[in-house]
């Protein structure tokens, strides 16, 4: 009798609450939504978080969308806009973590650590007394601990060198930068080089301060690399665009069913319009990075090299709530001049399948062979300028093919990185002769052309990875032994000089895209021709013709 009451009371309050939403006039949809929350509340058998249905509620639809449309709460929404802020509040090192024990690889320059005497090859053992070291801590938690409010103190105990006895340092948590330009260095007497890892809020500052550095070292052309780069903030592309266009010529636009065409413009005044270019991307070269090298590529502006980008051309809208809690929706599409859609196709809803393409690509060969990519007229378009024949049907497809190169990979080289030994060895050889290298290669050029590995550092190397059930296989080894040599020593470099450009540097002596970009803006009747004709092999690969 008891259960047939609850039925009717339940049906009187969900009519009452439709009927004065009906009386306002709400659309069905909603309503319906608002009377599922409201019995939920009302009469559930459990005891629930109200706000956590609601967050599950959200989730659900948005997963039913497009696969860039998202909800986050509160402290996911940080964490995804902090890196594009540009700056962190936390102690200022760089960390990796050697036998479940935080080893400082090197200090911020400036930063709060720097300043209380935290050296590189310092063991970070406890934070606020709570110890770190040997108690299996996710690298997440120990981030919790180290990053706080400006202003906010926070105790670590330091082990350093052989001593026995720990160091207690005191520090207040500062803003830490977080910068978007990797590397900039001269390739060669003339050739600038400059690696962008996403589109922050200061990457457009970086970008000119590192053009504006190279072209006093004599820089006349350019190679801008954005491999692996995933995007970000919108405004920074249309910034950086803007500095190699002229006056008026369309960087992007933006257009949706609920949103009208939207145009970005260049202004004219760039100071680098006449700076020859060369941009390389990847497969994982996505959103901002293919609006920039959409923009180069429809303007015949610069040649691009690589591999057809990821093809993230969908506009999300940010919605915050009061909770700190955040919906970015996909509200438009984004076009690059000459008309193509940057989004690749996807099924809403099946997040699944869209996100195995770049593993679907690789099963169809799309990295190794250019035989294995066709191209239907339907996604033919022509540049803005020379009008030449260039393909959309999702990402940024490169003037100049360069095939992923696994030759010297190995599944002993799979397993000695997975397992993390290449890094341990680094860090224990960085710990040995950290003070010896500084004293006998005063800058990173000179470490670059003098410093190797010998062969007995390598027999300790294979050591280390048979102590951790590694097992040794001598030709899978010779296969992959210069990759190895040359990442060590990047790494070498890196925790050495305390500079992430010194790893760019040295590893991208044996990088195929970069050497492809350099030969061809180093040849200018052939950069020149692609410029003005487009490349014909792309042109024997169409298909419905």
């Amino acid at each position: 009798m008891r259960t047939f009451k609850y039925l009717a009371v339940l049906a009187m309050a969900v009519a009452a609450f439709a009927g004065s939403a009906q009386r306002g006039h709400m659309p069905q949809a909603i309503n319906k939504l608002m009377n599922t929350e409201y019995a939920i509340k009302a009469f559930y058998v459990d005891s629930l978080d109200e706000n956590a249905i609601v967050d599950a509620a959200i989730k659900g639809m948005v997963e039913s969308l497009d696969p860039h449309s998202a909800y986050t709460d509160a402290r996911e929404t940080k964490e995804l806009e902090e890196p594009l802020q540009g700056e962190f509040s936390g102690i200022g090192v760089q960390f990796n973590m050697k036998q479940d024990t935080l080893y400082v690889i090197q200090t911020i320059a400036g930063g709060p650590s720097e300043r209380v005497g935290i050296l590189a090859g310092d063991r970070i053992v406890t934070v606020n007394d709570t110890v770190i070291a040997g108690v299996h801590m996710k690298n997440t938690d120990i981030m919790k601990r180290l990053r706080g409010k400006k202003g906010t103190k926070v105790t670590v105990q330091v082990k350093r060198g052989g001593k026995p006895e720990l160091i207690t340092f005191r520090i207040t948590r500062n803003k830490i930068p977080l910068y978007s330009v990797d590397a900039s260095y001269m390739l060669d007497e003339r050739t600038g080089y400059v690696r962008i890892s996403r589109f922050g809020a200061k990457t457009y500052d970086e970008m000119m301060d590192a053009l504006k550095a190279l072209s006093k070292q004599g820089m006349t052309q350019v190679i801008i690399d954005l491999s692996d780069n995933g995007g970000g903030y919108l405004n920074a592309a249309i910034d950086m665009c803007n500095e190699f266009l002229d006056h008026r010529q369309l960087i992007v636009y933006t257009e949706g069913t609920n949103s009208a065409r939207n145009e970005a413009n260049a202004m004219g005044n760039g100071r680098y319009k006449d700076l020859r270019m060369v941009v390389m991307v990847n497969q994982y070269s996505a959103s901002a990075s293919e609006i920039f090298s959409g923009a180069m590529q429809d303007w015949d502006r610069a040649v691009v090299v690589g591999r057809r980008t990821f093809g993230k051309g969908l506009v999300q809208r940010p919605f915050k709530f009061d909770d700190g809690s955040m919906l970015r929706l996909t509200v438009a599409r984004y076009y690059t001049p000459s008309g193509r859609c940057i989004q690749k196709p996807y099924t809403k809803g099946d997040k699944k399948h869209y996100e195995e393409d770049l593993v679907d690509r690789a099963k169809e060969g799309e990295y190794y062979s250019l035989d294995s990519i066709q191209f239907n007229d339907s996604l033919r378009y022509i540049t803005l300028k020379n009008h030449r024949p260039v393909y959309g049907g999702g990402g940024i497809m490169p003037d100049i093919f360069v095939p992923v190169d696994t030759t010297e990979y190995s599944t002993y080289y799979r397993d000695m990185v997975a397992k993390g030994i290449v890094n341990q060895f680094v860090i224990d050889y960085v710990d040995r002769h950290r003070a010896e290298l500084k004293s006998r290669y005063a800058t990173v050029q000179d470490f670059d052309r003098g410093f190797a590995f010998t062969d007995a550092d390598m027999k300790a190397f294979i050591a280390a990875g048979e102590k951790d059930n590694v097992k040794f296989d001598e030709e899978k080894y010779r296969t992959s032994e210069n990759v190895f040599r040359t990442m060590m020593k990047g790494l070498v470099a890196r925790d050495v000089y305390a500079d992430q450009g010194a790893y760019t540097m040295i590893v991208n002596h044996r990088n195929p895209d970069l050497k492809a970009a350099l030969d061809i803006i180093n040849d200018e009747s052939r950069y020149n021709a692609l410029l003005q004709h487009g490349n014909p092999i792309y042109e024997e690969l169409r298909i419905g013709k």
